[in-house]
């Protein structure tokens, strides 16, 4: 019986291939999901007991246990997080008369929910390819393709084209939400555990899933670049203000910030740690405070009468 431990290269792959993620990306969840298809192929795979986040990464914080934590610092942060974008969620509901005001906090409230996942699909709890892993980085794909059509649709409400907070703003709110979480979760899940072929990595060292790399990579670039485009449209022609785009701008340098130092900085970190940290939780830090300041940048251009009027972390 003949077994492959190599990985195909960037170029080699194609279009749709997860490799660079898997490989050079420190605790990166969503490479969880071609475990199984690696191993009916005969690839060479650490002891799932023992493997870390991923498909043998250069570097990989191993799993909880034997005195290990897993990954310890990110699971922290995305606690702490949680605990934030849920007191950011309370204070958006504070304020009736504002403009988007349950879109956003549903945006909240998504993101505080895909923390959670986040934390149980790359804090080293579960063991590489069993079904509680495989089942909740399935919704976790779901979760963080939803959350991105909540993004542009909070910016879409904010036109004011339908009426926000109205069945004609929340029904296709919540309605395209369901269906990016249904068809994100059922691809991932095909990837995961083989259903049918549709979705099956050809060859498996391929690591390749062209709906799953639409819809978590291609798609949440593209709703970024919109939101951006659609707010600075609105603050510039509509309201004439320049301070609220800072706080956007802000925002979104801190989220491109984030995904920086999660792809590209994760390994040397791994590394120069002996495999106890990597950049995850720098990463989830960066992509809270992202979030933070959109709450600052979102209340700056909505007018609403209410207590406190300065913003307190």
């Amino acid at each position: 019986m003949a077994f492959n431990s190599t990985l195909s290269t960037v170029q080699d792959a194609g279009f749709g291939s997860f490799v660079y993620m898997c490989r050079d990306t420190s605790s990166y969840p969503f490479c969880n999901l071609f475990w199984r298809q690696l191993a009916k192929a005969n690839f060479t795979l650490p002891n799932p007991s023992r493997a870390p986040v991923g498909i043998t990464p250069r570097c990989g914080i191993p799993r909880a246990g034997g005195g290990r934590f897993g990954n310890i610092a990110n699971v922290t942060t995305c606690a702490v997080s949680i605990i934030f974008t849920i007191y950011l969620s309370q204070r958006v509901g504070r304020r009736r008369a504002a403009v988007g005001r349950m879109e956003i906090r549903a945006l909240f409230i998504m993101y505080a929910i895909t923390l959670l996942l986040e934390a149980l699909t790359s804090g080293g709890m579960f063991s590489q390819g069993s079904l509680p892993l495989l089942v909740l980085t399935a919704i976790h794909a779901g979760l963080v393709s939803a959350f991105f059509w909540m993004l542009l649709a909070n910016a879409l409400v904010a036109t004011q084209f339908v009426e926000d907070g109205t069945p004609s703003s929340l029904l296709p709110f919540y309605g395209f939400a369901g269906i990016f979480f249904l068809a994100t979760t059922y691809i991932a899940s095909d990837t995961a555990f083989g259903f049918t072929s549709l979705f099956k990595s050809t060859p498996a060292r391929d690591l390749r899933s062209i709906g799953l790399f639409i819809l978590l990579v291609i798609w949440p670039v593209a709703t970024v670049a919109l939101y951006v485009v659609i707010m600075t449209w609105i603050i510039l022609r509509i309201l004439g203000e320049k301070l609220p785009l800072l706080y956007y701008l802000g925002s979104l340098f801190l989220f491109v910030g984030a995904q920086s130092l999660f792809f590209f900085l994760g390994t040397p970190i791994c590394q120069g740690t002996n495999k106890f940290i990597d950049s995850s939780f720098l990463a989830t830090l960066f992509n809270t405070a992202s979030m933070g300041v959109l709450f600052i940048a979102w209340k700056s251009i909505t007018e609403s009468d209410w207590e406190d009027q300065v913003f307190l972390v």
